[in-house]
């Protein structure tokens, strides 16, 4: 997400940090690039001149331009201008007192609005909660069954019924079936069109107010740009909703949806769609986004995702496993695997503080670990345990039975070595030796320049 944009910016930044001196022409200049990055990034163009103008004001102030370091300092404003737009504190989603919690979800058709809402209620298990999703879409083929099967998914109840075409009668029913049974959040899912229209508009706000819900959030693809900001403020105007979800944002390579929304309508992102998988939600923080957008990366969300996915006891394993040189196959199988429950391995690099900022592409090809995994489950588990016993038949054998060549595996076994090695060097203290051989070549491992 961000690619575009992310590299301009960061081209510009480049060029600020190398000025000896910064004038008020300099930051002129970089300010046009900016605003020109902005726009290519289908940033609403309102937007992009209230951001650059912003900007300006403060990178032309005399503390700025006498610092020791002015192009680090105009860099920040840019960071902290950034967050300003986004919503600079991340906004949650509202709470009754009174179970049940009612949760209105609202949108054009083909935005994500029932896949958002199993996404939302598996986000919300992990919080403790009870939800109960409401198939209120009585217009889309096959929307109530995909309701359905996203809850057998995540293990949890659909309210739905097939005998009426009234959705504000099943929006209604589904919150009393809630108050029965007890289930603390409601998540009414509700039809959308392909464009906006009378007819939806009215159906949505009868059954927001046959409801009443104390959060109502708007749908958006971010990969339709300004047609999301135009959408979101239609909707806005008759509903008054109370957040944005923008999903599909990992296909979105410029970002103009989400730098742009929330100046429009004045209502905060609460929420980004980043896969489709059920896992692939994650809150919104505007000080977190900032930070991706700009290639500073994003370390508090790493961390966050690795303590979701990494069991505490298994890491204090390994890592005694790792002291005394006892790291098999077997757990690099369990470490992958693992790191791969975190997101797309390109997601998860970009989170990574300094990584755009080297020098080359870095390249993350799923498919190469994918192979990496054939090539260890075409060990025996003998051969898992002790690598060094791969002759030249076994190499053949396993990369029959992984589908791959001799190459792949003799790479794969070689860069393990490299790693066993390390990880002795390590071990006895020599941490610059040991990452003087650490080998940064990819394939088959998936991590290459």
């Amino acid at each position: 997400m961000f690619e575009s944009l992310s590299k301009k910016l960061e081209a510009v930044f480049k060029t600020l940090r190398g000025q000896g001196k910064i004038t008020p022409q300099n930051v002129e200049d970089a300010l046009r690039d900016v605003r020109r990055a902005l726009l290519d990034a289908d940033v609403n163009f309102r937007v992009a001149r209230d951001f650059v103008e912003a900007v300006k004001v403060r990178a032309l102030g005399q503390e700025v331009l006498a610092s020791v370091t002015p192009g680090q300092q105009i860099v920040k404003i840019i960071h902290d201008e950034m967050v300003a737009l986004l919503g600079t504190s991340r906004a949650d989603i509202a709470e009754s007192p009174t179970p049940p919690t009612v949760i209105l979800i609202a949108g054009l058709q083909g935005s994500g609005k029932t896949t958002f809402s199993g996404k939302l209620a598996k986000w919300l298990i992990s919080k403790g909660r009870l939800p109960l999703l409401v198939a209120a879409d009585i217009h889309r083929p096959a929307a109530i069954d995909q309701l359905e099967l996203l809850g057998r998914q995540i293990d949890v109840p659909v309210f739905a019924d097939r005998s009426t075409r009234d959705a504000v009668q099943i929006a209604r029913n589904g919150v009393r079936f809630a108050q029965k049974n007890i289930r603390d959040t409601v998540i009414v899912d509700t039809a959308g069109r392909m464009h906006v229209d009378e007819e939806m508009m009215r159906e949505v706000e009868a059954v927001r107010d046959a409801v009443t819900p104390h959060e109502t959030l708007f749908v958006v693809d971010a990969m339709t740009g300004q047609d999301a900001v135009n959408t979101a403020k239609a909707f806005h105007d008759r509903l008054r909703f109370d957040g944005v979800v923008l999903t599909k944002l990992d296909g979105d390579s410029r970002g103009g949806a989400a730098l742009s929304i929330r100046s429009i309508v004045q209502a905060p992102i609460k929420f980004v769609g980043i896969g489709e998988k059920l896992e692939a939600l994650e809150p919104f923080h505007p000080d977190r986004m900032a930070s991706r957008i700009l290639g500073m990366g994003d370390i508090v969300t790493l961390v966050e995702k690795a303590q979701e996915v990494f069991d505490k006891d298994r890491a204090e394993e390994l890592s005694e496993k790792f002291r005394s040189s006892r790291f098999t196959f077997d757990d690099f199988l369990t470490q992958l695997r693992e790191v791969r429950k975190m997101g797309p391995m390109d997601q998860v690099m970009q989170m990574i503080p300094g990584m755009s900022q080297l020098p080359g592409p870095v390249n993350v090809d799923e498919k190469e670990l994918v192979r990496v995994e054939a090539i260890i489950l075409s060990m025996t588990r003998h051969e898992r345990e002790r690598p060094s016993i791969i002759n030249g038949s076994r190499r053949r054998r396993i990369a029959t039975g992984s589908g791959t060549t001799v190459q792949e595996v003799n790479r794969l076994l070689k860069q393990f070595d490299d790693m066993q090695r390390m990880m002795k060097k390590l071990s006895r203290g020599g941490f610059r030796r040991g990452m003087q051989g650490l080998p940064f070549r990819g394939r088959p491992g998936g991590f290459h320049r």
